[in-house]
């Protein structure tokens, strides 16, 4: 395959490129990218570019690199690697990058196949769009270095891509594709082979290490690397079999799909961890046939298990396989052992932030709670005694016509300021709570804590709010109900500070039993179902998944609904005790004796009542409230448990043209895991030098 089109520098001679020129042009007008991604690269360009000639920007070396390389990256890629890029970018090989040379590199890079098509570009030395025998050769052992183990170039899968005649058989851009997909299964054979001088089909673990450290060092973390000699353990004999050392290329290769496996199966699993078996039936059961062999399985956990292959493992333990940047715990502790006076300001900042962030959290639940409230007025009206044989009100319906009737849009939020007054504290107690017990419940490695902890983290935090809850809502209680009160029998009305000194300490806490009956169960409920909807509904967690905006809102909303009606019995009884009874209504003695005269004298139906009123209100007013923690959580202190993050959970923050340039890398550090680093003194005796420029100067 040869070029359409020569490359056209910006010093080029107009009359000598006036063919190629003009059709460079066309194709740029065809594949013109948009005018806000052109500003986008001269942005770029412009910021980096700092070598000045006539009046011309260039990019140098370091600038290039500054302009190209992804700002974060999860491999272990270094940012003076990229440099080896810089060959391809310089078509006129005069150690420099213009801007017309920067745009053609940047839409080069906007090709699905970029990766294979610069690694293409590298090799074909002379731009005839082919590649020889000898510019492959050249070019591979200018990058591998003398220290490198040796590749036979006269061997037999050479020349079945490029012909037992050296010089016959060029190679086009398809063909050389395949060759590099290849080459790294050669190379370790190759590696293999030269290395067992007794051919007797073992190498010593010292040398497996050096021939996994040059094709796929980069690909590995330092903790991986200094465990390579101890694969040897996995027989008796003490050293690597060729079968061991493919199996563990395998692995390598397919790194992602390994990571998937893992996450979803210790996903499944009970109890977040898994074992070999695990592994291979769910490697077995999402595919349509086996993706790895029983070796490559022991391979994976061997690593991973730091030796101990029986254990079961938590997707943490996998970390140092999967992430190339992995660090073990205590080195980033140590890298990071500073500043008693920062985390000092740390401990003040966060507790500034903790106390902001319950003062927001109490304004959503004030909020939610405002907008919710009349619901609750008409939900308490229907609970609350009538007298033997008469009915007060019909249904919820009536309730909200009968009290618009007798004293207007007001009526309906008598009672709101104790409940604003309470939210917040209560709020704040039920998460802090919450999240305290199951923290400690939680297993550090996996993040999982058992359902039985669960209910009970989130019994407790309804047990503590009630501290606050009793007392602010039988004073609620008491105010929705004297404008009936006032209207039917011309009854005075009374503030809270009345109720309060009427009422007394104890007297705030009358029918907290019912109290703790209703909110122990309904925080048991409710933060687990929210707990499992986000986890097992909405898959948060999954290959590194956030819940958007409405999924959390519908997880928080929706476990409200369950909690909600199914504790209604206990809300009755509490609403039963709480309200003062007045003559001809029945009077209960406590917890058990309302249970009882209530489903006696009115129906076991009559313990639901404002049920469905409650779903209404909790659902959206928890909804929101939740919601708010939740993102308040995010920001700025998430938590201290480690996550594993990699390529497949990194959110892709970098452009797509900076990913292929990486990926482009990587099909060249496959070669050699030095191929970037020696790029800086390579000069290829085939590479066209070109009329020397005047001498660059750095712009002030």
């Amino acid at each position: 395959m040869t070029r359409a089109i020569s490359t056209v520098h910006c010093d080029a001679d107009a009359a000598s490129s006036s063919l190629t020129g003009s059709a460079l042009k066309s194709v740029r007008s065809v594949v013109a990218a948009p005018e806000n991604e052109m500003k986008r690269w001269r942005r770029i360009f412009e910021t980096n570019a700092k070598v000045v000639i006539d009046g011309e920007k260039y990019l140098d070396p370091d600038s290039f690199v500054n302009a190209i390389a992804p700002k974060s990256d999860s491999t272990k890629i270094g940012r003076a690697q990229f440099a080896i890029l810089f060959r391809v970018a310089d078509s006129s090989k005069r150690g420099l990058v213009s801007w017309d040379d920067f745009t053609v590199f940047e839409t080069l890079l906007k090709r699905p196949d970029a990766d294979y098509w610069i690694a293409f570009q590298y090799f074909d030395v002379d731009s005839s769009g082919t590649i020889t025998f000898d510019e492959f050769k050249n070019v591979f052992l200018a990058n591998v270095g003398p220290s490198a183990i040796p590749f036979d170039f006269d061997c037999d899968w050479v020349k079945l891509y490029l012909g037992r005649k050296n010089g016959t058989h060029v190679l086009g851009y398809n063909e050389f594709t395949q060759l590099m997909k290849g080459l790294q299964g050669e190379r370790l054979r190759q590696a293999f082979k030269y290395l067992d001088k007794d051919q007797d089909g073992f190498i010593r673990p010292e040398e497996f290490k050096q021939i996994i450290l040059e094709i796929s060092g980069h690909k590995l973390s330092d903790a991986v690397i200094e465990r390579l000699p101890t694969l040897c353990t996995l027989t008796p004999s003490g050293r690597i079999s060729y079968s061991e050392v493919v199996a563990f290329q395998n692995v390598i290769r397919e790194m992602d799909m390994v990571e998937r496996i893992l996450r979803e199966a210790t996903a499944k699993s009970k109890d977040g961890r898994i074992d070999q078996s695990d592994f291979l039936n769910h490697s077995a059961a999402i595919s349509r046939y086996a993706l790895f062999t029983p070796m490559e399985a022991s391979i994976i956990f061997h690593f991973a298990g730091r030796g101990s292959r029986e254990k079961r493992l938590a997707l943490l333990d996998f970390a140092q396989l999967l992430d190339p940047q992995w660090r073990a715990p205590h080195d980033v502790l140590e890298a990071n052992e500073v500043r008693p006076k920062a985390s000092l300001l740390q401990g003040v900042l966060k507790s500034a932030y903790g106390f902001v962030q319950g003062g927001t959290i109490g304004i959503a639940g004030a909020l939610g709670a405002t907008i919710v409230y009349p619901i609750d007025m008409g939900k308490m009206q229907n609970q609350r005694s009538t007298v033997v044989g008469q009915m007060l009100y019909k249904n919820s319906i009536d309730c909200a016509q009968k009290i618009f009737r007798n004293e207007g849009l007001m009526g309906f939020y008598r009672g709101l300021g104790p409940q604003l007054i309470g939210v917040a504290p209560e709020k704040a107690i039920k998460l802090t709570v919450n999240d305290l017990v199951r923290g400690r419940a939680m297993d550090p490695e996996t993040g999982r804590i058992k359902l039985g902890w669960e209910l009970v983290a989130g019994g407790m935090a309804g047990g503590c709010q009630v501290i606050f809850t009793n007392p602010l809502e039988i004073v609620k209680i008491r105010l929705q109900i004297q404008g009936e009160a006032a209207k039917l029998e011309g009854a005075v009305k009374h503030g809270a500070a009345h109720i309060v000194r009427q009422l007394g300490v104890l007297g705030l806490y009358k029918g907290a039993s019912a109290c703790l009956l209703r909110d122990i169960p309904f925080s048991a409920i409710y933060f687990t179902a929210y707990s499992h909807l986000k986890k097992d509904v909405f898959h948060e967690g999954y290959n590194g998944k956030q819940l958007s905006f409405l999924e959390t809102l519908g997880a928080a909303g929706i476990a409200g609904m369950p909690a909600a009606y199914l504790t209604t019995p206990a809300d009755v009884v509490k609403t039963r005790l709480q309200v003062e009874a007045r003559q001809g209504q029945t009077h209960y003695k406590g917890l058990t004796d309302a249970f009882v005269k209530i489903n006696k004298e009115e129906g076991f139906k009559a313990l639901f009542k404002g049920g469905p009123a409650r779903v209404l209100r909790s659902s959206p007013q928890f909804g929101f409230t939740l919601l708010a923690y939740e993102y308040l959580q995010k920001y700025p202190w998430q938590g201290d448990r480690p996550e594993v993050k990699t390529a497949l959970t990194t959110p892709k923050r970098d452009e797509m043209s900076q990913i292929r340039a990486r990926n482009a890398l990587k099909i060249l550090l496959d070669v050699h895991g030095d191929f970037g680093r020696r790029a800086a003194n390579f000069s290829h005796p085939l590479v066209k030098q070109a009329p020397p420029a005047a001498s660059p100067s750095k712009s002030a």
